[in-house]
């Protein structure tokens, strides 16, 4: 008398994609990247599989309004290379943030996400605006308390 059990294995056709939106007005920017990368995983699901997309999509407003603690402002270097010799440029993160806070926001939670095609794919549900104003209230985004 053997017992079978079998793992219910969801793809992601048959998983509800839900909208959220998330206002970083004063919220500090590491603490909201981790539940913001956990929509778009969908870890906050019971359907949650590690290799599934079975997240949600979510819609970040008042990015330039967000955070660090600390000294981070001024100690904290965002860099990117240009691929050419002495091609490394960086910048402090209150200049990153004055000139594309969005881009910061995305940087955070892009930290946050597995490296791959997976990874690549979630990072597109993302869509990060820096004032109130986003072009998503046809899809009915639920707000989601940071």
């Amino acid at each position: 008398m053997a017992l079978t059990k079998q793992t219910a294995s969801l793809r992601a056709q048959d998983v509800p994609h839900n909208w959220h939106v998330i206002d970083l007005k004063e919220a500090v920017l590491g603490r909201a990247a981790v539940k913001i990368a956990d929509l778009l995983r969908g870890k906050n699901k019971p359907s949650y599989t590690p290799n599934g997309m079975v997240g949600d999509f979510v819609v970040v407003i008042n990015a330039g309004d967000a955070k660090l603690t600390g000294n981070k402002m001024e100690s904290k270097m965002y860099r990117h290379h240009t691929q050419f010799v002495g091609g490394l440029k960086s910048q402090p993160a209150r200049i990153y943030f004055q000139r594309n806070s969005t881009e910061a926001v995305r940087r955070a939670v892009w930290g946050m996400l597995p490296k791959g095609p997976m990874g690549r794919r979630l990072i597109t549900h993302l869509k990060v605006y820096a004032g109130a104003v986003h072009p998503h209230q046809a899809q009915n985004p639920v707000p989601f308390a940071v």
